[in-house]
């Protein structure tokens, strides 16, 4: 057995998205464009915003990918050119495979936007191999309560998986590649060992507190994503008297090429060309709002 160290890090920048919304992203960022694959992650907020101030991302287009929205805190109301609907609230998540097009829209909820309220989450895009780019969009919902939840003997760490297992709770979530997405939360004294298949590419990235690491127990700080290196196990602490909330994410690489422009994520930029003169022409369709019924799976 081989323990997973750290081979890289990067601290995440803060920028604007959609119609105005801060995120902090620490990927891509310089240095780090790809950890296949992993495409994009992007930290909304934590914002506290007051009654008129919350934006989200209005209509646009998404092709080649799977967005993966995870609610800490707040809710966000979501709809598309397919004729979903429905609300992401604390602890939800949202798996959506855009496949060969889809337009989307993701906005704080009424009341958030009208009264004031915290947002935080984050949007994750996961890369699609070149024979599924153009499968048909889905959707998968999970409530916060019905994501599995595992935690170590002594009840020092504890996770939520959405995707992969860990500490005996498994995913119910179905993913087109192996996939692993966990939240992982670690009182002080914390310390976990975890399988995590070889043949994966992960990383860390803490958004509260300091992790330690690896056996070597390089700390990983808040705002900070970690490349793992090579193994076949991750070990997870927290010093005593510190606390850590970080994800977990890792998967089998594609090793295909990538083109990327905005929300389109093909293999070449003919593929690119193609998405632009299909949200061009309407082929991707568009949203159209009647008298909206909240559906959750």
């Amino acid at each position: 057995m081989t323990t997973r160290e750290v081979d890289k890090r990067v601290t995440a920048h803060r920028q604007t998205e959609g119609g105005g919304f801060i995120v902090r992203r620490p990927l891509p960022t310089a240095g780090m464009e790809l950890i296949d694959p992993f495409l994009l992650i992007d930290e909304m907020g934590p914002a506290d915003y007051a009654p008129g101030e919350a934006v989200g991302a209005p209509d646009h287009p998404h092709r080649g990918f799977e967005t993966i929205t995870y609610m800490i805190d707040g809710e966000f109301e979501h709809e598309d050119s397919a004729g979903h609907r429905g609300t992401i609230r604390s602890g939800d998540v949202q798996w959506m495979t855009a496949g060969g097009g889809i337009i989307h829209s993701e906005m704080p909820a009424e009341r958030i936007r009208k009264n004031g309220g915290r947002i935080h989450g984050f949007q994750i895009w996961a890369n699609l191999p070149a024979k599924l780019k153009m499968t048909r969009p889905r959707y998968q919902e999970v409530a916060a309560a019905n994501i599995p939840e595992g935690k170590s003997a002594d009840g020092r760490a504890r996770v939520k998986v959405v995707a992969g297992e860990a500490l005996g709770a498994r995913a119910v979530i179905d993913t087109h590649t192996p996939i692993v997405f966990q939240d992982w939360q670690l009182e002080g004294g914390a310390d976990v060992t975890i399988p995590l298949p070889s043949d994966h590419q992960a990383l860390v990235y803490v958004f509260e507190g300091a992790a330690l690491i690896g056996d070597r127990g390089e700390e990983i700080a808040d705002g900070q994503l970690a490349l793992l290196g090579a193994g076949d196990t991750l070990r997870l602490r927290a010093a005593e008297g510190k606390r850590a909330r970080l994800l977990l994410l890792a998967g089998v690489p594609l090793r295909e090429p990538v083109a990327r422009y905005g929300p389109f994520g093909m293999n070449s930029e003919r593929e690119i060309r193609e998405a632009l003169a299909a949200r061009r022409s309407g082929r991707m369709g568009e949203i159209t709002r009647t008298a909206q019924v909240e559906s959750r799976e």
